[in-house]
C-alpha cells in the first residue's frame, strides 16, 4: 500500500465526528415508528443496503427493520422492528447483521453477529451475544470482517463463530479489497486508514476524510463523504476523485454492487446509480428519515 501523506482538515474531521455520533446516539434510541408498506416508509435511520442475488431486490437495514424494496418501487418490512446496525448480503438468501432487539424483547441489547437464510425474514445470533454490536460488517474471501463498536476492535471469522480480535481502531466503516485479502481500509476521524496485514495493525488515517466505503471491484473503490460527496479511487485508496454527489444530505449508508452501480442512502432516502455515481434517481424516499 501507498503512504497517504496528507492529513485532514479540522473542517472535515468535525463533519465525520458529527456522522459517527449520529449514528452512536441512534443506536441507543428507543424511539421506533411503524413503517408502511407503501413507498414512503417512516424509519428513523438506515444502517445498510444490499441487492440480495435471489431476487434482485434492495433490501435496507434500518432502526425498524429490514425493508425490502422490489423494482417498482413498492417498500415493505419483512423483518421484526429490531435496530439492525451492521448489515451486509453476503449470498443469495444469506444476509449478516447485528444490533438491538425490539422493544419489549427479552434478548440481550447487542445481540452479536446475526444471519438470515430467509432474506431478511428471520435472524439468529451465530455469536457474541450480549457482548458485541457490529457497526460495520463485510465479507469478502469467505470471511466476515467486522467493526465492533462495543469494545472498538476489528475482529474477523471465517465461519462467524470463531473470532480472531484484531487491531484497536475507532471506526465508522470498513472495505477489504477484493484481490487482496489482507488489505483493509476504516473511515476514522482522522481519515482513511489503511491496514495491509489483516486489519492487525493500520497506518494513520489521513485525507479524504469520508464516512462510508464500498469496494465491489479492484478498481472500484467508492467513499462518501459526510456531505454527500461520492469519491472514487482506481489504486485501492492512494488517489480519489469526485465523481458525483448524492441527494438528501448527510450519507447513512453505502454499497457498490459493481464498478456502475452505487447505493447510497441519505437523510431522504435511497438513491441509486447505474453510472458510476454521476447521476442517482430515488429508490425508497424516507418519511422522517431525519436520524438521532
Amino acid at each position: 500500500m501507498h503512504l497517504r501523506l496528507r492529513v485532514v482538515s479540522a473542517a472535515s474531521a468535525l463533519l465525520l465526528s458529527a456522522v459517527l455520533t449520529a449514528c452512536s446516539n441512534d443506536s441507543a434510541s428507543d424511539s421506533a415508528q411503524e413503517p408502511s408498506s407503501s413507498s414512503a416508509v417512516t424509519v428513523s435511520h438506515i444502517h445498510g443496503l444490499g441487492i440480495d442475488p435471489a431476487d434482485g431486490r434492495l433490501y435496507v437495514a434500518t432502526h425498524e427493520g429490514v425493508i425490502s424494496v422490489a423494482k417498482d418501487g413498492a417498500a415493505a418490512r419483512v423483518s421484526d422492528k429490531a435496530d439492525y446496525m451492521g448489515f451486509t448480503v453476503a449470498k443469495a438468501k444469506t444476509f449478516l447483521g447485528s444490533g438491538h432487539p425490539p422493544e419489549g424483547s427479552d434478548e440481550p441489547a447487542n445481540r452479536g453477529l446475526l444471519r438470515s437464510t430467509d432474506s431478511g425474514k428471520s435472524w439468529k445470533t451465530l455469536s457474541l451475544g450480549g457482548e458485541v454490536d457490529f457497526h460495520s460488517l463485510e465479507f469478502a474471501h469467505d470471511t466476515i470482517y467486522g467493526y465492533d463498536s462495543t469494545n472498538g476492535v476489528l475482529r474477523v471469522s471465517e465461519n462467524g463463530t470463531d473470532w480472531d480480535t484484531r487491531a484497536e481502531l475507532g471506526a465508522l466503516d470498513l472495505a477489504v479489497s477484493p484481490e487482496k485479502p489482507q488489505v483493509v481500509l476504516a473511515t476514522t476521524q482522522s481519515g482513511i486508514a489503511g491496514s495491509a496485514d489483516g486489519g492487525r495493525t493500520f497506518d494513520k488515517g489521513a485525507e479524504p476524510a469520508l464516512a462510508f466505503l464500498s469496494w465491489p471491484e479492484p478498481k472500484a473503490l467508492y467513499g462518501i463523504s459526510p456531505t454527500g460527496e461520492l469519491q472514487r479511487s482506481t489504486d485501492a485508496g492512494s488517489s480519489w476523485k469526485r465523481v458525483g454527489t448524492v441527494p438528501g444530505g448527510q450519507p447513512q449508508a453505502l454499497t457498490a454492487v459493481d464498478a456502475d452501480r452505487v447505493l447510497a442512502a441519505t437523510q431522504s432516502g435511497v438513491y441509486e446509480s447505474r453510472d458510476g455515481g454521476k447521476t442517482f434517481t430515488e429508490r425508497l424516499p424516507v418519511a422522517g428519515g431525519g436520524g438521532h
